[in-house]
C-alpha cells in the first residue's frame, strides 16, 4: 500500500471517454472503463487484456474484493449517448430496446487483448427492471421519465447507510438524471440498494442482440438532495477510512443552487422517510449529506469544489484516492486517454483533497 505509483496509465482508446477506474491493490491491477471496452493494466500502467464488444453504455465500475470481480453500470436506450454509441461503433440504428443492468466482469480471466465480453465468457449481467420504468416512464405531473431519469452510471460496495463499518457490504447504483432546468423532480440523486449475493441466481450472459431480463430488486432505495445535476451521479465511491460515500457529478446549471461538482453522503446515519421536494408530496428514505465541503446557506446543500471524479474515483480505505484524469487526442478518430492518478482527502474547504507527491 506504501508503495503505490502517483500515477497509472490507462492507456489511449477510441471507444469512448473513460467512465469510470478500479483498484485491485492485492492482486495489483487497475481497471479502467472506456464507454464499451473494460481495460486491464498492472499497476504500472503495462496493459494486461481488455473485453470488447459492447454496444451499451459501460460506465462506473468497482472492485468487489469479496468475489474478485468488477461490478458496473450497463446501459442500452435509445437516446443521444444510446445513438451515438451506436455511431461511434460504425453501426446504425439505435438498441432494439432500453435495458439496463449491472455488468459482472470475471477479471482473473481478461489474459489478452481484443477478448469479446459477450462470447469470451468474461461477463454476465443482472438486469434491474425499475430502472427501466423509471426511464420509460412519468413523472407525477405527466414529465417524461420519472425522476428524470436517464438511466444509470455510479455503482460502489459498502455498508449500508446507519450500518457499521464492518457489515455486509451492499451494492449501491446510481439512477442517472437528465439535468433539465425546467423540473423540479430532478434535483434528488437517487440510489438503489442491492444485496449482491443474491446476484448469482439471475446473472446470466447477455446476448446485445436478444437482451435477457433475468433480473433483481433492490432492498431498498433512498435520495440525496444536491439540487440539480447534468446526467446525475457520474461516479460512487464508498470510503472505509470516512465511513462516507462520495458522490461525483456532472454540475448542474439551474442558479438556485450551488452546482458543486461533488457531494458526500454521512454514512453513518440511517435514512429517514420524508417528504421530497419537487416530488408532488412523494415520500422517500433521505439521505443525511455529511458535514464535509463549503456551504451553501441559500439550499442548505453542502459539497466540494474539487473538479476530478465525475470520470473515475477509487478509495484506498486509507485517506488516500485514485481519481481519473481524462483527456482526448482529435484526429481522424478521437483518442481518449486516463490516468489514474494518486490523491489524498484533507477534508479541507473548499476542494478537500490534495495531491501525493512523494
Amino acid at each position: 500500500m506504501d508503495k503505490l505509483p502517483l500515477m497509472i496509465d490507462g492507456g489511449r482508446w477510441s471507444t469512448g471517454h473513460v467512465q469510470g477506474i478500479a483498484i485491485d491493490v492485492e492482486k495489483g491491477y487497475a481497471y479502467f472503463s472506456f464507454t464499451t471496452t473494460l481495460v486491464k493494466t498492472d499497476l504500472q500502467g503495462n496493459l494486461i487484456g481488455t473485453a470488447k464488444g459492447l454496444v451499451g453504455h459501460l460506465g462506473c465500475i468497482d472492485f468487489n474484493k469479496e468475489d474478485g470481480k468488477v461490478y458496473g453500470s450497463l446501459e442500452y436506450k435509445n437516446d443521444s449517448i444510446g445513438k451515438g454509441i451506436f455511431k461511434n461503433a460504425g453501426l446504425t440504428g439505435v438498441p432494439v430496446e432500453n435495458a439496463f443492468y449491472i455488468a459482472i466482469f470475471d477479471v482473473d480471466k481478461i489474459d489478452r487483448v481484443d477478448m469479446d465480453a459477450e462470447k469470451d465468457g468474461v461477463m454476465t449481467a443482472v438486469y434491474l427492471p425499475e430502472v427501466t420504468e423509471y426511464y420509460e416512464g412519468e413523472s407525477f405531473d405527466g414529465k417524461p421519465h420519472r425522476y428524470g431519469c436517464s438511466g444509470i452510471d455510479g455503482t460502489s460496495f459498502g455498508p449500508f447507510f446507519g450500518e457499521p463499518k464492518d457489515s455486509p457490504t451492499m451494492l449501491m447504483v446510481a439512477c442517472g438524471n437528465y439535468g433539465d432546468v425546467e423540473r423540479e423532480d430532478n434535483d434528488h440523486q437517487m440510489l438503489l440498494c442491492y444485496d449482491w449475493r443474491k446476484f448469482a441466481d439471475v446473472a446470466k450472459p447477455l446476448s446485445q442482440g436478444v437482451p435477457h431480463h433475468s433480473g433483481l430488486h433492490p432492498e431498498k432505495t433512498c435520495f440525496f438532495f444536491t439540487g440539480n445535476t447534468t446526467w446525475g451521479v457520474q461516479n460512487l465511491c464508498y470510503d472505509s477510512y470516512t465511513g462516507n460515500w462520495f458522490v461525483c457529478v456532472y454540475v448542474g446549471q439551474k442558479p438556485q443552487y450551488p452546482n458543486y461538482p461533488m457531494y458526500v453522503i454521512d454514512g453513518s446515519a440511517a435514512p429517514v422517510m420524508s417528504e421530497l421536494k419537487g416530488l408532488g408530496g412523494e415520500q422517500g428514505l433521505l439521505l443525511k449529506m455529511a458535514d464535509a465541503g463549503v456551504l451553501h446557506k441559500e439550499s442548505g446543500v453542502r459539497g466540494f469544489t474539487f473538479p476530478m471524479g465525475s470520470t473515475g474515483i477509487h478509495s484506498l480505505g486509507d485517506g488516500r484516492f485514485y481519481f481519473s484524469h481524462d483527456g482526448k487526442i482529435k484526429g481522424l478518430k478521437t483518442t481518449h486517454l486516463c490516468e489514474a492518478r494518486l490523491y489524498r482527502y484533507t477534508g479541507e474547504e473548499p476542494m478537500g483533497f490534495t495531491p501525493v507527491e512523494d
